[in-house]
């Protein structure tokens, strides 16, 4: 098969359009094309006067070598690329089990591939299972109660559950490894359109479902999950990891694991450090979430296109260096979303973005944040992240009421340099509440200088985006890891053998595509490891 890329045809196209724009595009007889399949569909609203969509298809042809040699100086006809997953390794028959910690899409798909490899993996997780993880999180969001070890950081799913569900990324995948993370949700439930659309998301209600169904497929493969286990120490005797200790008491052996905690797992790098793991301090982001309706940015990205189904709700990626040096970037924008509190230690309010996969809810959101490192902000100790950003969500906690509600501002305000009073033309989603106030209470003044200066710049690129209403919520600090467990070639630590740091909380990703991708690279290397 060859595949065609970049076929554009005007956004209300008919069917037959795609067919003939490829018979044209290679110039053949309808008789050549024996046959074609959609490989990815996405959109150009460059210019949103003449929105089109644009495809790649693969295509099974009468004459494929001809058609090759004929454009054999044009990209966009190549040889479908092989995107089939071959595992590296079979288990012996009586292999160790390794075992994972974590169950977010890092450690879910650690144990997916070592459990089709035959490996039997052990997954502890912290939290609960995903659906009484979801009631405890709707608790804090409905009547302000943190449960500790049960909220949007932690449990089965991890903190990609309660998100948009993007699952789309930058990283380079030769191995094609992101396609191996999207057939594997296809089979446990999610729409087959991940697999062709160009920006593929799911949402948190299907997330749940997809989850359940793949710890089943663990399971069936002999895996065995254990919720409720919170791994507190490590043993470590000559550079080897010996085993783990979990709170209960209990004592796992163990000389292989893969640890794929996630971002917010404070106590687990605690240990680590304690234990003398190796750690670095590693740049991160903090800031707020901006809201603004979802029709405003439709129509400014869309013009009189806004509201088209094939368009669906706009996104938009905005970024602007400021004269204080300092980059103030949009991040995980959720288009018909809502603002949720994602803390998961007391006294603290941190938030994040969700969406459903219908994207239908009434606001846009994303993550309005400044870029800080280590270097600049927080130096001298390798944990001094964590502790920046637990002041700020201290300092939020408090702003907000000292009651879960967080800390609100409108951008007209921010940017006149007085407190917030009353809402205008934008209601927040942020459950449990929002409660107005000047955001400089528990943002640093480099972050509110950065932001006075690039909302009226991103005004200009996307319409009424600094407008006076649009509400700011804060504070988004969970942005990514604050630390890296840093790794070898072979994805070991450095200083402990056996040890597989993997995923966000390690510091080697950034999304959910990312880090399932990260948990597959890391299983295959337990895989060669094991003797």
């Amino acid at each position: 098969m060859l595949r065609i890329s970049e076929i554009k045809l005007p956004l209300d196209h008919p069917a037959e359009a795609l067919p003939a724009a490829i018979l044209q595009r290679l110039g053949i007889a309808p008789h050549e094309l024996l046959d074609w399949t959609l490989a990815r569909r996405a959109n150009d609203a460059r210019r949103k006067s003449a929105i089109q969509m644009v495809y790649s298809v693969d295509v099974t042809l009468a004459d494929e070598a001809a058609i090759l040699a004929r454009f054999a100086g044009d990209n966009h006809v190549r040889p479908t690329p092989d995107t089939d997953y071959r595992p590296v390794r079979t288990a012996s028959r009586g292999a160790p089990r390794p075992v994972v910690i974590g169950a977010g899409p890092c450690g879910l798909f650690a144990g997916l591939i070592l459990a089709q490899m035959g490996y039997r993996p052990i997954i502890l997780e912290r939290g609960k299972i995903v659906r009484e993880r979801t009631k405890d999180t709707w608790g804090l969001w409905r009547r302000s109660v943190l449960v500790p070890e049960s909220n949007v950081q932690f449990g089965e799913g991890g903190a990609g559950t309660f998100s948009d569900g993007k699952l789309y990324s930058q990283i380079k995948d030769p191995r094609h490894l992101g396609r191996k993370v999207l057939t594997e949700f296809v089979k446990a439930g999610a729409p087959e359109e991940i697999l062709t659309e160009a920006h593929p998301h799911i949402g948190t209600f299907r997330l749940v479902s997809m989850v359940e169904n793949m710890r089943a497929t663990i399971e069936d493969l002999g895996g065995e999950y254990r919720f409720g286990e919170r791994v507190v120490d490590f043993e470590i005797a000559d550079g080897q990891l010996r085993g783990l200790h979990l709170d209960g008491g209990e004592y796992i052996e163990t000389r292989h694991v893969v640890l794929a905690v996630g971002h917010s797992a404070r106590d687990t790098f605690q240990a680590l450090y304690d234990r003398g793991v190796y750690v670095e301090a590693k740049p991160f982001s903090i800031g707020v979430r901006i809201e603004h309706p979802q029709s405003w940015i439709d129509r400014a990205r869309f013009g009189t296109c806004a509201g088209h189904p094939d368009l669906g709700a706009a996104a938009y990626a905005l970024s602007h260096h400021c004269a204080n040096g300092r980059t103030v970037y949009s991040f995980c924008m959720c288009p018909g979303g809502r603002v949720v509190a994602a803390t998961s230690e007391v006294g603290r309010v941190v938030t994040n973005g969700m969406s459903q996969y219908s994207r239908k809810e009434f606001n846009a959101n994303s993550g309005l944040v400044v870029g800080i490192s280590p270097e600049r902000d927080y130096p001298g100790h390798p944990l001094a992240g964590i502790a920046l950003q637990r002041r700020l969500e201290e300092m939020a906690f408090v702003a907000g009421g000292s009651n879960y509600d967080a800390p609100g501002q409108k951008v007209g305000d921010l940017l006149a340099q007085r407190p917030s009073t009353e809402f205008g033309e934008v209601i927040p989603s942020y459950k449990p509440g929002v409660k107005l106030t000047d955001l400089s209470t528990c943002l640093p003044d480099f972050v509110i200088d950065a932001f006075r200066e690039a909302l009226p710049v991103f005004g200009r690129q996307i319409a009424r985006y600094d407008h006076p209403d649009a509400i700011m919520t804060g504070v988004e600090t969970r942005t990514s890891s604050p630390i890296r467990i840093t790794r070898g070639k072979d994805f070991q630590s450095l200083n402990v053998a056996g040890l597989f740091p993997a995923g966000e909380g390690a510091g080697y990703a950034g999304g959910i595509l990312s880090a399932a991708v990260d948990g597959i690279k890391v299983a295959e290397a337990v895989a060669l490891a094991i003797a």
